[in-house]
């Protein structure tokens, strides 16, 4: 009967109405939560007769479906906590609940994030106060992120930041930029070598020294400018060692221009022991205790490695790399989503890399507490991207991604809503008369 299904239309139309109600009252409660995608409720009508100028119409009511908008997202906040971490564009972090912590990855699945406020536990455990554990893969002691699985959790591990960490950086590179004084190759000259020690950082942090030393070659008549380098190195001396020639890893000699063109700089340089001469680089092979050190002494016809010239012998331009053992300052995570942990003597080693991850179908995963989503059958299979590559966008440290409501948009659907259902429960009510009419004919 038309009138009854009238009456189960407007009853449909009423639970339609508050399925959004309760969308928009979500939304509005959350409207200032980090991370928030907004829901909505979307009404499907029902039919229940098709035939045209059947001379009577059954109403089928509407039905509302509801979905969550993961695509969709919120603006950028700056915060003043390094590991404040947001995606900007697609993709999510990956986390798991602490709680999990004791279970094998493989046990636990998956959980994704766009962003969230991360602090260290009592054991360097980085996670949020909702009990969020950060996942990333762990560097190699050299700060390299070596090849892993991009399809499954293998490999990602909880991010732990000890405080009381300590590191050091040895030295593998040294510029070496020292002048010589021209008149040390004259005939006249007392032909006396030259001592110059340069620190560097051995494996472990101690300070080692490279002892070189300059021998000029004196000639019976004018000048030659030619002369003896050799390199000792401090790390290979010990108790058992009677000689200091035991400790030498590298000799050279060196032979200066005169000509007016290029005066002062070198024109060649002859290997007599130790690693070779690159000319083209202008560097030395050496290998000391640690293990191998490129030293640049400068490239034929160079003015900014080793010079000779006038009467003065100085240092121009000693630099290294490395850093004795330092205290961990903190840590910073950069656009890429590499985890960088500085150290008090101005050392920054990468120590996590963060993935990005990223599913066919964002607004198909399962939407869980605490902005948290996990894939599912129509979201598609994850995949682990690193920041920037692919569809997915950059890391965002000192950051937090606001919720993705706009407020004066949900007020507005909050007055249709109210409009909608007020006229559903019009439509029972006169259904309702009606209904009474009909039962007043047998009076």
């Amino acid at each position: 009967m038309s009138i009854s299904s009238s009456l189960n239309a407007g009853v449909a139309g009423l639970a339609a109405n508050a399925t959004r109600l309760a969308t928009i009252s979500d939304n509005i409660a959350n409207s200032g939560t980090y991370g928030y995608k907004r829901a909505t409720a979307d009404f499907e009508s029902m039919v229940i007769s098709s035939a045209s100028n059947a001379g009577v119409y059954s109403a089928g009511g509407v039905r509302a479906s509801t979905a969550r908008l993961i695509d969709e997202r919120g603006s950028l906040v700056s915060t003043t906590n390094a590991m404040d971490i947001a995606v900007s564009g697609r993709g999510f972090l990956p986390v798991i609940p602490s709680v999990a912590l004791d279970n094998v990855s493989g046990d636990q699945p998956l959980m994704m994030t766009t962003t969230g406020s991360f602090h260290t536990d009592s054991e360097g455990v980085l996670r949020t106060d909702s009990g969020l554990v950060l996942l990333g893969w762990p560097a190699n002691a050299d700060g390299t992120i070596p090849t892993l699985p991009r399809d499954t959790m293998a490999g990602l591990e909880p991010v732990v930041i000890n405080a009381n960490q300590t590191a050091g950086d040895p030295t593998t590179v040294m510029n070496l930029g020292v002048n010589l004084p021209a008149v040390a190759t004259d005939a006249s000259a007392s032909g006396e070598a030259l001592p110059l020690s340069v620190e560097y950082f051995g494996n472990l942090g101690t300070s080692e020294t490279l002892d070189i030393t300059f021998t000029p070659t004196v000639p019976a008549t004018g000048s030659s400018n030619t002369w003896t380098m050799v390199i000792r190195d401090s790390a290979t001396l010990d108790d058992t060692l009677t000689a200091a020639d035991e400790s030498i890893i590298g000799e050279y000699t060196l032979t200066f221009d005169d000509s007016r063109g290029a005066g002062g700089t070198l024109s060649s340089v002859t290997l007599v022991s130790g690693g070779a001469y690159d000319a083209a680089t202008g560097t030395l092979d050496l290998t000391v205790a640690g293990g191998p050190m490129t030293m640049t002494i400068g490239k034929i016809g160079d003015t900014n490695g080793l010079t000779q010239l006038s009467d003065s012998f100085a240092p121009t331009s000693i630099t290294k790399d490395g850093s004795p053992v330092g205290n961990l300052t903190g840590v910073e995570i950069d656009e890429d989503g590499y985890i960088k942990a500085t150290y008090d003597t101005g050392f920054i080693r990468t120590v996590y890399q963060i993935p990005l991850v990223d599913v066919p179908n964002p607004n198909g995963l399962t939407t869980l507490d605490n902005q948290t989503f996990q894939v599912s059958s129509t979201s598609g299979s994850f995949f682990l991207w690193d920041a920037g590559d692919g569809p997915t966008g950059s890391v965002e440290g000192y950051a937090r991604e606001g919720s993705a409501v706009d407020v004066a948009q949900e007020l507005t659907n909050l007055i249709q809503t109210q409009r909608a259902y007020s006229s559903n429960a019009k439509v029972i009510q006169t259904v309702d008369e009606m209904l009474q009419e009909t039962t007043n004919i047998k009076r």
